[in-house]
């Protein structure tokens, strides 16, 4: 009795998507109050000294000039209506001829929008409304499609890196490479049963992609830090605000009208490829990280699980509870099944009631072996690119016009395939 109040099982299971769900919120929810502690401790000092400051100055320029206070704060936001329309004090380029509105628009699409440009004119800004809905669908597109043609280059790599290791496995005590017969059979059923149970690593990915983006932000950094005259830190400062589209605008690039020299065209053309390379470096990074997260929360809701398991009435399955959906469990203790990592859009029924899973896991053991769509999805990715076996025309996904994808993407298409079948 006591060990029935103290756990959920009175009330029933919950489903495990929305017990992931309801964690992932209470993580979000702590993450901001601990970065609003951390952030409102380092910054409000700051803020304090600038102000006062600010009130020191604004007192010595009223009486040096004999001004009025209100005539001074009227002046003020003046300044600041025509700040919002794109003047400024120091000489910067037009912000709406073709080149200053092409920048805008790149920022809109991209989802960036650093702010410092913004339409002023009700005919602008609900054209912007509808240009911003296709725009930003498209460029999402653009996104989810480069991390897919990403991740076929990843493929050729660790599929020529997992080869060399392979072979050099297969070399005998004396050096001497196997015989003729011996060879074929490796390169044969031996090499390709060996690359069909071989299965990438998110981990790989995930720090190929973290070192790509590393690399671009600071080849990007010293370019901003050479044309801008900025700080390196403030630079690649810039570049992770710029390439997360977090676009906070207190910092912004190719503003100038003329730059030193005669490199204007070349650097505007430049921090037009390295804003499009990192955002797009950065969003497949946010989606390899976030299958990460994903696991973390399923380990932890098997943590969580741990303790309602005294309310069985033995081990093993319960005669009177049907299993649950989206279930997660650690490799070793799941039921053994065939090793594939098949993940297309329709799957036979796995149970008794006919029940559509999400597809067999894959094997990675207990951290990784829990995850559902979009670690299935990516790696079963990798593993065709790298064995050379696309999915087949045939396969069920494709029937119904909806193929595979990564991330946001690869999860709409398997859940509109799915439904269309059920439908």
């Amino acid at each position: 009795m006591a060990c029935r109040s103290g756990c959920c099982c009175g009330s029933g299971p919950i489903n495990e998507d929305n017990a992931r769900f309801l964690l992932l919120a209470l993580f979000i929810i702590i993450y901001l109050l601990c970065g609003a502690a951390v952030f409102s401790a380092l910054e409000q000092p700051m803020e304090r000294e600038a102000k006062e400051r600010w009130a020191q100055r604004f007192e010595l320029f009223s009486q040096k000039y004999n001004l009025s206070k209100n005539d001074l704060n009227n002046f003020l936001r003046s300044y600041e209506e025509a700040n919002v329309a794109g003047i400024r004090v120091d000489t910067i380029r037009p912000r709406w001829d073709f080149t200053g509105a092409f920048y805008f628009v790149g920022t809109v699409v991209s989802t960036i929008g650093f702010g410092m440009t913004t339409p002023a004119t009700i005919g602008g800004k609900v054209f912007l409304m509808f240009y911003g809905l296709l725009g930003c669908a498209a460029t999402i597109l653009f996104f989810n499609l480069f991390l897919e043609r990403v991740i076929t280059v990843i493929a050729v790599v660790l599929k020529s890196c997992h080869e060399r290791r392979h072979n050099k496995a297969v070399l005998p005590q004396n050096g001497r490479r196997a015989s003729d017969g011996n060879r074929a059979g490796v390169n044969g059923g031996g090499k390709g049963a060996d690359l069909a149970g071989w299965k990438p690593s998110v981990y790989c990915v995930m720090l190929i992609l973290g070192v790509a983006a590393i690399l671009v932000s600071c080849c990007a950094s010293l370019m901003y830090s050479a044309a801008e005259g900025w700080g390196y830190l403030d630079s690649l400062y810039f570049c992770f605000v710029a390439f997360s589209t977090i676009g906070f605008g207190d910092m912004v690039s190719s503003q100038r009208v003329v730059y030193e020299g005669h490199a204007t065209t070349a650097y505007r053309l430049g921090n037009f490829l390295f804003i499009l390379t990192g955002v797009c470096c950065i969003y497949s990074l946010f989606n390899v990280i976030s299958i990460v997260i994903k696991q973390v929360l399923n380990w932890l809701l098997r943590r969580l699980e741990a303790p309602c398991r005294c309310c069985l009435p033995r081990r093993g399955h319960h005669p009177h509870r049907h299993p649950r959906r989206n279930v997660v469990a650690p490799g070793h203790m799941r039921a053994r099944r065939d090793p594939s990592i098949e993940t297309d859009a329709i799957n036979e029924s796995e149970t008794d009631t006919g029940r559509r899973m999400s597809g067999e896991m894959i094997s990675m053991r207990d951290f990784l072996a829990a995850n559902k769509v979009n670690l299935a999805i990516m790696q079963k990715q990798l593993s065709e690119m790298a064995i050379g076996h696309p999915r087949q025309s045939g396969s069920s996904s494709h029937q119904n016009g909806f193929s595979g994808g990564v991330g946001a993407l690869g999860i709409m298409n398997n859940r509109l395939a799915e439904t269309s079948v059920d439908r």
